[in-house]
């Protein structure tokens, strides 16, 4: 049973609750906090790689601050942290006070930056520039987020703490996406740990949120220690239903017995349930020693705990005050079992 963290306090409440890891660590609210959102924003509306940099160097700081207070708060569980993923406008400033802030902080131009800004909108963000394809666009994102990863990690290794970080690459829908990230993932933690001279097992893996990718977790599992579903998208792009607009129309429904409950909720078993088996089935088909799991909202609803039990799932990860109702699910799950 592990916690969705994204910060030292949240995940030492997980830990007081129980929770045996962090299942998932949301970096991009690290992002949103005092001076770091307008690094952020001075890195997406950046034109070159050379502006992104000069950015990304705020920001590492603050990234490896939390990773260190992260591992800290759980030492000795494993850490899965989940490399940037929201969509690009979420960052976009949209005032003209938000984007006079970022033209004094880089030294742009208003004007440009609101040109740029207009230029990286989406008519669906949801699916758009977000998860792996940033980093694929964007390299250096994921690069300096991997190096404040293993940076963290050595320094804790080097004070002889146990550290076991997880690194989760997002919205992946082809192994090739995946071959490439984890191929720099690599090379940065060998770098670092090589810096640091000590000795660090982690592993990196990916989050399962596409049918493509459930439907391809064979080609998948060549490159991925873990698959870690995400089920909020997954249920998003499985039934093609907006998680933030279906209060319209969900309650209807479920009123008239089309859902049995919300599949936002608990866990939509016959078609999301089904590419979910699918996943750990053809993942482990070709990883016997798969780690797989749930991090979406449904990793805390009783009914969708036995589900995942009933999948052969290895962990759910839920909200931190969750922990305890959940563990006392996954026991009963497995008793029924």
């Amino acid at each position: 049973m592990r916690a969705n963290a994204d910060t030292p306090h949240d995940s030492r409440v997980a830990r007081d609750f129980g929770a045996e890891g962090i299942g998932l660590c949301r970096t991009e609210h690290m992002f949103f906090d005092g001076d770091r959102i307008d690094a952020v924003r001075e890195m997406i509306l950046a034109d070159n790689e050379e502006g992104r940099r000069k950015a990304l160097a705020k920001v590492k700081p603050y990234q490896k601050e939390d990773f260190l207070g992260l591992f800290t708060a759980m030492e000795g569980l494993p850490v899965t942290i989940r490399l940037l993923d929201p969509p690009l406008h979420e960052f976009i400033p949209h005032t003209d006070e938000e984007i006079e802030r970022v033209s004094k902080a880089s030294g742009i131009s208003a004007d440009h930056l609101k040109a740029k800004a207009t230029e990286l909108f989406e008519f669906n963000p949801m699916l758009g520039h977000r998860g792996c394809r940033l980093g694929l666009t964007f390299p250096e994102i994921y690069e300096m987020q991997v190096y404040a990863i293993f940076e963290a990690a050595c320094e804790l290794v080097k004070q002889g703490k146990v550290v076991k970080p997880e690194v989760m690459i997002p919205l992946v829908g082809s192994y090739k996406e995946l071959e490439i990230l984890k191929d720099m993932t690599n090379e940065v933690a060998a770098e670092v740990i090589a810096k640091y001279g000590v000795k660090l097992d982690y592993l990196v893996g990916t989050m399962i949120e596409l049918p493509r990718a459930a439907l391809t977790a064979n080609e998948i599992a060549e490159h991925a220690q873990f698959f870690s579903f995400g089920t909020n998208d997954l249920t998003q792009t499985t039934l093609g239903v907006s998680r933030d607009d279906a209060g319209k129309f969900l309650p209807i429904y479920v009123e008239k017995g089309i859902y049995k409950e919300d599949p936002f909720v608990s866990i939509d078993v016959s078609g999301v349930g089904q590419l979910v088996e699918m996943g750990v089935s053809k993942g482990r088909s070709i990883r016997a020693d798969l780690k797989t799991g749930i991090c979406g909202e449904h990793g805390g609803d009783p009914e969708s705990i036995a589900f995942c039990q009933k999948a052969g799932l290895n962990y759910v990860s839920c909200s931190p005050f969750r922990v305890p109702v959940a563990r006392l699910a996954a026991a009963h799950a497995a008793l029924k079992q």
